[in-house]
C-alpha cells in the first residue's frame, strides 16, 4: 500500500496511496452488516474482529463511513488489525471514550476529525508506527505531491465542515494529543481562518501544521521541542499559512 522516497535523515518516507479497500468483498459486506447491528441495538462497544472472525477481519484496510452512526459506542476494539486508515466520520462517534487499535502497525496517522470525540480519554496505540513520534521521528509523507483522498468525491474542512473538492482542499499534518497518546493527524483546510483555529501541538513535536516531505526538519529523537528551538525553523518549514497563500497564487 505504500511506496517510499528517501529523506535526508536516512529513513524511508512513506508515500500515502489511494484507498484500495475492496468494497464488494464478503469481508466488507459483513463489516457493514455489523455496523448496522451495533447502531440499531445502540451497543456501547465496537469490536469487529469478534463478529467477522480473524480471516475476514484481516481483509479490512479501512472502516466504512457509516461508523459515524455509532453515536452510542464508548469503546472501539481494533487490536491487531490490518487497517491502514480510518475515515473522518469517526469524529461523529460522540460517546467514544476508549480507542484501542494496538498492534495495528499500518496505522501511521489518523484523521483530524477524531478530535471531535470530546469524551475520548483513553487510548492504546502502537506509537512506534506513527509519523513523527518523538522516540523514532518516522518521516511524514509529502502532501504537496501526494494528497490523501478518501472514498468520496469530496471532503469536508476539518474545522468548519464546509464541503470541498480535492482541488480546493489544503491538507496538512499536525501532531496532537488524542486520548493518552500524541498522534499525527491529517487536517483538511478550506481557509486561513480555519488554519488559525488549529490547536498548538504539545512539547516534543513540531509546533505548527506542515506538509511533511524530505525537507522537513523534525526535533531530535527523544528531545522536547522547546520555544528556543522554534527560532531555528528554516524558511522551507514555515507554518502552513504560506502553503495556503502559495496554492492560491497558482
Amino acid at each position: 500500500m505504500f511506496g517510499t522516497i528517501k529523506g535526508d535523515i536516512g529513513m524511508n518516507i512513506s508515500k500515502v496511496k489511494l484507498d484500495k479497500q475492496d468494497r464488494h468483498s464478503p469481508a466488507w459486506q459483513k463489516l457493514c452488516e455489523y455496523i448496522k447491528i451495533v447502531a440499531d441495538e445502540q451497543r456501547e462497544e465496537f469490536a469487529p474482529r469478534e463478529f467477522l472472525g480473524a480471516d475476514l477481519f484481516a481483509q479490512i484496510y479501512t472502516l466504512p463511513e457509516t461508523i459515524g452512526t455509532l453515536t452510542r459506542v464508548k469503546r472501539v476494539r481494533l487490536y491487531g488489525s490490518n487497517l491502514k486508515r480510518i475515515p473522518p466520520e469517526i469524529g461523529e462517534m460522540s460517546a467514544l471514550e476508549n480507542f484501542d487499535p494496538y498492534t495495528s502497525y499500518d496505522l501511521c496517522w489518523f484523521p483530524y476529525e477524531i478530535t471531535r470525540c470530546k469524551n475520548l480519554r483513553d487510548s492504546r496505540i502502537s506509537t512506534r508506527a506513527l509519523y513523527g513520534n518523538y522516540k523514532h521521528r518516522k518521516p511524514f509523507p509529502d502532501l504537496r505531491d501526494n494528497p490523501v483522498r478518501y472514498f468520496s468525491e469530496t471532503v469536508r474542512c476539518s474545522c468548519c465542515r464546509r464541503e470541498l473538492s480535492y482541488q480546493e482542499v489544503n491538507q496538512a499534518w499536525i501532531s496532537l494529543c488524542i486520548g493518552t497518546d500524541v498522534v499525527p493527524l491529517l487536517v483538511n483546510l478550506c481557509s486561513e481562518a480555519c488554519e488559525r483555529q488549529l490547536p498548538t501541538p504539545p512539547p516534543h513535536y513540531l509546533p505548527y501544521a506542515h506538509k511533511g516531505g524530505p525537507d522537513l526538519k523534525q526535533p531530535p529523537r527523544g528531545i522536547p521541542y522547546t520555544k528556543s528551538r522554534k527560532e531555528e525553523i528554516p524558511a522551507a518549514e514555515e507554518p502552513l499559512l504560506k502553503f495556503i497563500r502559495k496554492n492560491r497564487e497558482k
